[in-house]
């Protein structure tokens, strides 16, 4: 069985957010592979999160999507992209 990468938009709840605790508590949570910063506008900065998961379906992507959503300082999550490993 082959393992999926999946990875999100993760937006702050808003611009006060300390963003080194919010990327803690991803990786707390979740134990992504990679996260990078991308600035969007007006102070508002996106964390891109990249887990592998297995592909055994079930529904492991909402999930990880639910995990991050418990995060009081995570506003929205959107799933960016999502490809099979090889």
């Amino acid at each position: 069985m082959t393992d999926v990468i999946v990875s999100f938009k993760v937006m702050p709840r808003d611009t006060d957010v300390n963003l080194d605790d919010l990327e803690n508590k991803i990786k707390s949570s979740i134990s992504p592979e990679r996260m990078e910063r991308h600035p969007i506008a007006f102070g508002i900065v996106a964390i891109h999160v990249t887990k592998l998961v297995p592909d055994e379906g079930g529904g492991l992507v909402d999930k990880i999507e639910d995990k991050l959503r418990a995060i009081p300082e995570v506003g929205e999550i959107e799933v960016i992209e999502v490809t099979r490993s090889l």
